[in-house]
């Protein structure tokens, strides 16, 4: 196999526009590029733009690490991390991750100490939490599948206590947990619409994979639906909103197609961006939002784009 290089040509030829509409969205003059590799499956990427850097998941090397937008540099963050998954920030900049190991969901305060918000339902323990966004009231929405405990290569191999269907959402003021949905067949990564009246959640075990769609009315879920029946071959795991409603996915499994997949609002593909590795999870930094980090298998990548992420992801 040839090994990859970035681009030397603009347009990037890796990034491919597959509706019309896709093109309003492409920086002609950017490229991919490839930040850093080394890892052996990352995902969870989160940007802290008061201190200029990207953090990420290596799950089963038990480290979250950190990239420096000023020097480039890549150090531990994290290490051990309790086989830390996903992350994100609350609405007042504190991180907050999904861990396999600790089978929890956790929050960083300001002074540094980990407080525990979540690690059991009705008196069982949580599976492996694996996805987690804030809504605008404080709130912490997350999923719940097995994969952490299903071997020990990315937690601690154990039985499940409790389904792996399970979508949880956190009371941003009373900390009171809830079961928000139960009919996802292994739930992963999730993200809400710009206004809040949608939460995407994806059904990482159906046959083909789904993006389903839940309306949104204060804590509760309605209506779900499919919003997205993949095709064989395509597998969808963490994703990101960008203002105008439309989907960034990670995607692959197959080398036609590794990288990020977009669909429009109405759940049509528009665009997608090529890597030599399966993209697990991205988000939207830099000073405007409109830099796409792309956590893939081994490596981090990134591009910039015509768009900006909405906050909360």
């Amino acid at each position: 196999m040839t090994e990859w290089q970035m681009s030397a040509r603009y347009p990037d030829p890796s990034i491919v526009t597959l509706d019309p509409s896709f093109n309003q969205y492409r920086v002609m003059l950017a490229s991919v590029e490839r930040l850093w590799t080394g890892s052996r499956w990352g995902e969870g990427p989160v940007w802290f733009g008061d201190g200029r850097y990207l953090l990420w998941s290596d799950i089963p090397n038990n480290r979250v690490l950190k990239w420096e937008e000023e020097t480039g540099a890549v150090s531990h963050f994290r290490k051990p991390s309790g086989n830390a998954n996903g992350h994100t920030r609350d609405r007042q900049g504190r991180l907050i991750a999904c861990e396999h190991g600790g089978r929890r969901v956790v929050r960083f305060e300001y002074d540094g100490t980990i407080t525990v918000l979540a690690d059991s339902f009705q008196g069982k323990r949580l599976n492996s939490p694996n996805d987690v966004v804030v809504k605008s009231d404080g709130s912490i929405w997350f999923t719940d599948p097995p994969f952490g405990i299903r071997s020990f290569y990315e937690g601690e191999k154990t039985e499940p206590e409790l389904p792996h269907t399970n979508v949880y959402r956190i009371d941003g003021a009373t900390g009171a947990m809830t079961l928000v949905a139960d009919d996802v067949d292994h739930p992963n990564g999730l993200a809400f619409s710009p206004d809040e009246s949608i939460l995407y959640i994806i059904e990482s075990r159906s046959d083909p994979r789904n993006i389903l769609a839940y309306d949104v009315d204060g804590a509760t879920l309605s209506n779900g639906r499919v919003f997205i029946k993949t095709q064989p071959g395509e597998t969808p795991d963490g994703f990101r909103i960008d203002t105008d409603g439309n989907l960034w996915c990670g995607w692959g499994m197959t080398p036609e197609f590794d990288g990020v997949r977009i669909f429009n609002k109405a759940g049509a593909p528009i665009g997608h961006i090529h890597l030599p590795e399966r993209c697990a999870n991205l988000c939207f930094g830099g000073r405007h939002r409109n830099r796409l980090f792309m956590a893939a298998a081994q490596s981090l990548f990134s591009v910039y784009v015509n768009a900006q992420g909405v906050a909360g992801g």
